[in-house]
């Protein structure tokens, strides 16, 4: 294996290398030991984990319980033990909150709020077969209507446009209500499609893909696909973080797509970002992107996430994740609420390649927007080829929040066509909060809407404000941090305020 160079690493580097090597091991070690171990003796973890949270402030009390699923594969389920602790909070929006913890499909999360869902599989030209779901309602799609394409993020699937516990803070719903064919894509590689034509799953050549891939197949394959389906001549694109950096990228390198697309929503977009927040990373960043691929291999990046989500009492996997997102991006997740969180972080991963998270890597640190480049090579000179965003001639509304660490504005102004984008930005909103954040309908789905020529529903609106207002309060009494999350805000959040 090419090891790329390490002189440039100075002494006091070498220490935070060696201890990522070794925290990567064990967690590695620490996953195969816990997927061998019976279940009665992960259930006695979880109980105990669950008996110490019920001390803490403001606590949820899941019941845990083992079910063999159809596939004979036991898995931990959770329902909400009746408590006085939240009185504040109806008894069905607890309820709703587990059942969308416990889904395990897009499928079962739709048909919560009264919709389903039609799959249809796209075959690319480099034969990977792709899961896209199609909105319905009583068995029907808005056949003939305006068709919308949304696509999902980094480490995501299309879970994750429908976690939200109040229906009409779910985009897709918000849309299909309104008379759109409302679509959802899915990368190669995440839960809904992991097959090709020849490679096997566990094969190196089967995850050997980045956003170029993403770029050149995935995207048009799917919007042909879908214009063929409903005969429409143009679709709207809405994508979130990683999924409008594809959207750039393919329109840049697909011409055609021009005359396919009407328009580009993209919400807490992402083409350069800022880098990430954690010193260590950033080192390795600086010595090079490549380390990735010692640190997680060449194939499936950190499967294990999956495990612990199966696994772990939901309210510390939800802590585990909010702490990973403070050190990677410094996000402090203040307006998602404790509840919403239960049922949105248990969709937050899905499986993607380690090429594409090294790819990423690499854009951060040329800030430049570019192709993989393989620096494998021994040759001097090569430059990798940068993507021509200026080449796009769809009207693009950028929609970002202002203390979103991943978006460098400026520089993606810079290399979007002017003439064709237009920014809006919203106040105090991190990434995850454009999707998740108690006040979404209000300040990011106003303002889809408003470019697609609607203004949100009056009946959502009225909803929405008492959603909002009633929100202020959960978030000061439902969403408190536990014992161990305050003592996360005392000594990293030390700037965080809570509405």
């Amino acid at each position: 294996m090419y090891i790329p160079l390490l002189g440039r690493l100075s002494i006091l580097e070498w220490p935070i290398i060696i201890i990522s090597f070794l925290l990567t091991w064990i967690e590695y070690l620490i996953s195969v030991i816990t997927g061998i171990l019976p279940s009665p003796i992960i259930n006695l973890c979880t109980n105990t984990i669950q008996q110490i949270y019920k001390f803490t402030s403001n606590p949820i009390d899941l019941i845990s319980s083992t079910v063999t699923s159809s596939s004979n594969v036991q898995e931990v389920k959770y329902k909400y033990l009746d408590s006085n602790s939240h009185p504040e909070l109806t008894r069905e929006k607890y309820e709703l909150m587990t059942d969308l913890l416990n889904s395990s499909s897009i499928q079962e999360m739709c048909q919560l709020f009264g919709y389903d869902v039609e799959n249809e599989i796209v075959r690319t030209d480099d034969g990977y077969f792709l899961t896209i779901q199609r909105i319905l309602k009583n068995g029907q799609a808005n056949k003939g209507g305006r068709v919308i394409y949304l696509h999902h993020g980094l480490l995501m699937n299309s879970e994750i446009w429908v976690t939200m516990l109040d229906k009409h803070s779910n985009l897709p719903f918000i849309l299909y209500d309104l008379g759109y064919d409302v679509w959802l894509g899915n990368n190669r590689g995440n839960k809904y499609s992991q097959k090709h034509l020849y490679y096997k799953l566990n094969s190196e050549k089967f995850w050997d893909f980045s956003i170029d891939e993403f770029a050149l197949f995935d995207i048009p394959n799917t919007i042909n696909y879908i214009l063929n389906t409903t005969k429409a001549e143009k679709l709207t694109y809405i994508g979130f973080s990683q999924g409008t950096a594809q959207a750039f990228a393919s329109v840049s390198v697909n011409p055609d797509l021009n005359d396919k697309i009407d328009q580009i929503i993209a919400i807490s977009p992402a083409t350069t970002p800022h880098g990430l927040y954690s010193k260590f990373l950033d080192l390795l960043l600086k010595s090079s992107p490549n380390f990735v691929f010692l640190l997680f291999s060449r194939k499936v990046l950190m499967p294990s996430v999956i495990l612990w989500g199966k696994i772990m009492y939901p309210p510390l996997f939800d802590t585990f994740i909010d702490i990973s997102n403070y050190l990677l991006f410094n996000w402090k997740s203040i307006n998602i609420s404790k509840i919403q969180k239960l049922s949105s972080y248990a969709h937050l991963y899905s499986t993607t390649s380690v090429k594409t998270v090294a790819h990423w890597f690499q854009i951060i640190l040329s800030k430049n927007f570019q192709m993989y480049h393989d620096s494998n090579s021994n040759f001097s000179g090569l430059n990798p080829i940068s993507y021509p965003l200026q080449n796009i001639k769809v009207p693009i509304n950028l929609l970002y929040g202002d203390c979103d660490s991943l978006v460098d504005i400026n520089v993606m102004k810079n290399q979007l066509p002017a003439k064709y984008t237009k920014c809006q930005v919203v106040p105090n909103h991190e990434h995850l909060d454009n999707l998740w954040g108690f006040d979404v309908n209000k300040v990011v789905f106003n303002h889809v809407l408003h470019y697609l020529g609607h203004s949100l529903p009056d009946s959502i609106v009225e909803n929405s404000e008492k959603t909002y207002l009633k929100t202020l309060d959960d978030i000061e009494s439902v969403a408190e941090a536990d014992a161990i999350s305050q003592d996360l805000e005392r000594h990293i959040y030390p700037g965080a305020t809570r509405f």
